[in-house]
């Protein structure tokens, strides 16, 4: 596949090469180039989604999309849930309250065969299941293109092999299912070293690997602290009514607005609880007391409550099509 797929887009896939969120000293540089992406990536694509997980990154992405649709006259393309089976209930929650409340159309990408496969067995996480159990398709993957040859795997999100069946694999069936030409996303240049070197637009042509479609990264510019100050000052004010609009920021979980609470704010309750990033229920931990954006940002790592960065598996994956 040649790097014009598809034939009528006209976007630079060099855009961003070499900068990182310094070239963006302030937040309003920051939203000025996710605004200037977005529109370019809901104008340029026909069949476009929003990678949604219900973290902080990728609803601060979706609120960009929301915004740039309504006011540039544009459609807000269906959202992209990845159902891995081991969320926290929490998030689920989280999800469906606000594409019911943002009329939100979501595509829910499940791996089906291994979630039957867990339901029928009544597997719990770090269950071995047998690859002789699985359909020809999920066998391929394992077998052919992970090249694992263990007789069973453990039913674990952060493994590769569960990684890759759970993310990758219902991504990818989604986005052939769908036709999806290009995935809006809210990864950013600082939080993996894996994602250090991407750009603002980014192609995955390889039909061997995926179907072949491109990322608009519009976050990328972003690190942790802008991404909360984003919300503060621009996505809480502007999504509820009875919110200050000069940048009221709570300091606990209790310390809100009077006449709000915290299932009107889009803000998933596990950064409230003291969670800085969101990964499955099984393998994920607080990483303080404090809410999320009251931590000590600058001197502590946003990921080290999850199993999968310590298994160095992120480029791995990205390669076979994970975002």
């Amino acid at each position: 596949m040649s790097a014009e797929f598809p034939d009528y887009l006209d976007v630079d896939y060099s855009e961003g090469e070499g900068e990182d969120p310094a070239d963006y000293p302030h937040v309003n540089d920051k939203i000025e180039k996710a605004i200037e992406v977005t529109r370019r990536g809901l104008e340029e694509y026909e069949n476009p989604v929003v990678m949604w997980t219900g973290g902080k990154d990728s609803t601060l992405t979706l609120y960009f999309v929301k915004e740039v649709a309504d006011q540039f006259d544009l459609e807000v393309p269906p959202v992209v849930f990845i159902d891995h089976y081991q969320h926290f209930d929490e998030l689920i929650d989280f999800v469906e309250h606000w594409a019911d409340e943002w009329d939100l159309e979501v595509i829910w990408a499940r791996n089906e065969d291994v979630g039957e496969i867990v339901d029928e067995q009544g597997l719990e996480p770090g269950d071995d299941i047998e690859i002789d159990d699985l359909s020809e398709h999920n066998q391929h993957h394992v077998r052919n293109i992970l090249e694992y040859e263990e007789d069973s795997f453990p039913f674990l999100l952060d493994t590769y092999v569960g990684n890759h069946l759970l993310k990758t694999v219902a991504l990818n069936d989604a986005i052939e299912e769908h036709d999806v030409d290009g995935i809006i996303s809210g990864i950013r240049w600082d939080e993996q070293e894996s994602r250090a070197d991407e750009t603002f637009f980014s192609p995955r042509h390889d039909p061997d690997i995926y179907p072949p479609h491109d990322r608009v990264q519009t976050i990328l510019q972003f690190d942790e602290a802008a991404v909360w100050e984003a919300f503060w000052n621009f996505v809480v004010p502007d999504t509820v009514e009875e919110f200050p609009e000069e940048g009221y920021v709570p300091e606990t979980d209790d310390d809100l607005p009077e006449g709000v609470a915290q299932d009107d704010i889009p803000v998933s309750p596990k950064y409230f609880a003291g969670f800085r990033s969101l990964g499955s229920e099984v393998s994920t931990d607080k990483a303080a007391e404090e809410p999320a954006w009251q931590q000590d940002l600058d001197s502590t790592t946003e990921r080290a409550g999850r199993a999968q960065d310590k298994e160095d598996l992120m480029e791995r994956l990205r390669d076979l099509g994970y975002m």
